[in-house]
């Protein structure tokens, strides 16, 4: 048999090699194989997105990070529409921003590429008009729990879902186990967790993502409180806020009760989280009144967070927060 070596052939003078172009397989005892595929969806992740929030009036701010660095967050680009109390949800390419407080009550659903900048495009419709729900998800399916569907003071049980790689409206998932709104979110691969709510509770739901029906118990926050925001990698999830300076942990494959990991350095009341693999990034938001404080931990160990950096745009509330490596995504 013989051999076909390309690291000898050369052009008629002799001067120059092959040039491979398009998508190619190389295989043999010493080959490799050249990645395909757009490059948004290989490798380099690690970024995360605030947006929304209260300046004091309503703001359309999207900002980025790169988590595994610190410092101050970058602009990003705008939403479609000023408003706040956003529930988030992402895959490692897509951000979605779902719903509104104010101005009004609003069914909007925006989206972004995460590992470009730029405005947000129309996405869909919630079922209905929502502010305040817990968002998460596994990177296929978004999913949208509880908030405030009808008045400032009501209150939803309801679960809604999308398909993030797809445009278009969201459907039934199922109820929580009682209905809030404020609700902090994360999520592993497998399981989705909704911590606290309003009216004031430690309680704390799960869900199985990529089936349909009802959350069942998880356990208990160590206090009970609203205005949480939750972020996790595949093992650990962190809740934080609630008018308080705690952070909480849990591990998400196993059910109980959450444990003390640590303080911010703020008193926090509408928090934002996003995280990567190892790294939980916090916006300390209504702290009181708007800030631009972002702190960090790292979410394997535990021990009080450090400064990251700053956002560009100070704000109260910091529900739209999201990243393309949560939840197992980066790992």
């Amino acid at each position: 048999m013989s051999e076909f070596r390309i690291d000898q052939i050369t052009n008629q003078s002799g001067s120059q090699g092959p040039d491979i172009a398009g998508i190619t397989t190389f295989t043999g005892t010493s080959g490799m194989v050249m990645p395909s595929g757009a490059t948004e969806y290989r490798g380099g992740r690690g970024r995360g997105v605030f947006a929304d929030g209260s300046n004091p009036a309503v703001t359309n701010f999207i900002e980025y990070i790169t988590i595994a660095t610190t410092g101050n967050a970058a602009d990003f680009g705008d939403l479609s529409v000023a408003r706040d109390l956003l529930a988030p949800a992402a895959s490692s390419t897509r951000g979605i921003f779902a719903g509104s407080g104010n101005p009004a009550h609003s069914n909007i659903i925006d989206y972004i590429t995460i590992s470009s900048t730029g405005n947000s495009f129309d996405f869909g419709d919630l079922s209905e008009p929502t502010y305040s729900a817990g968002g998460c998800s596994d990177g296929t399916r978004g999913v949208f729990a509880g908030g405030n569907a009808s008045g400032y003071s009501s209150t939803s049980d309801k679960i809604q879902y999308i398909t993030i790689a797809s445009l278009g409206n969201t459907s039934q998932f199922g109820s929580l186990t009682y209905g809030r709104r404020h609700v902090g979110g994360l999520s592993s691969p497998t399981r989705g967790v909704f911590g606290s709510g309003n009216p004031t509770s430690n309680s704390i739901d799960y869900i199985t993502i990529q089936t349909l029906g009802d959350a069942q118990d998880f356990g208990d926050l160590v206090t009970s409180k609203q205005d949480t925001a939750g972020c996790s990698n595949k093992i650990r999830g962190l809740f934080v806020g609630g008018n308080s300076n705690t952070i909480e942990y849990i591990t998400i494959s196993s059910l109980g009760d959450a444990i003390d990991f640590g303080d911010l350095s703020l008193n926090v009341d509408y928090a934002g989280a996003l995280a990567s693999s190892t790294r939980g990034v916090f916006h300390c938001s209504d702290a009181p009144g708007s800030n631009n404080v972002l702190e960090y931990v790292t979410i394997m160990t535990t021990g009080n967070a450090l400064d990251f950096g700053d956002l560009l745009n100070p704000r109260i509330y910091g529900g739209g927060s999201l990243s393309d490596a949560h939840g197992g995504l980066g790992d």
